[in-house]
């Protein structure tokens, strides 16, 4: 049975501007991945820095309701945090993915692969 996937994800709007300045301010890894993954690379459309609900998620698919995450070392100390705001993002729907900050930087093709399974699985879950 598929999952009917909702393209319209609400947002807190006074992260609109955050939004922005996360985009003018991407870190070496996010730019990186977002070279990999801009102007449907992996078939489906991608958004930087995207207001989901009351958080910011580095990457967002509306499609297939895809949030990817690169933690970096601010992350070290946010554990139950990331832990907590997934499992939100979770049960509304939003799947999420995690990586390494440094995963990226050095793997970059291990990390597409695994991307691009994500994406591939959630697509077929779609149909």
């Amino acid at each position: 049975m598929s999952k009917k996937r909702n393209n319209i994800i609400p947002y807190n709007p006074k992260l609109k501007e955050y939004a922005r300045q996360l985009r003018n301010n991407s870190t070496l890894a996010e730019v990186l991945l977002w070279q990999k993954i801009k102007g449907k690379a992996l078939g489906v459309e991608f958004h930087r820095q995207v207001p989901v609900y009351e958080f910011m998620v580095d990457f967002y698919c509306h499609k297939i309701q895809l949030a990817i995450e690169i933690d970096g070392s601010s992350h070290n100390t946010k554990y139950d945090y990331d832990c907590r705001r997934q499992n939100i993002l979770e049960t509304k729907g939003v799947e999420c993915i995690r990586f390494e900050d440094i995963a990226v930087k050095k793997e970059l093709f291990s990390v597409l692969l695994a991307l691009e399974s994500k994406v591939e699985q959630l697509i077929k879950h779609e149909s």
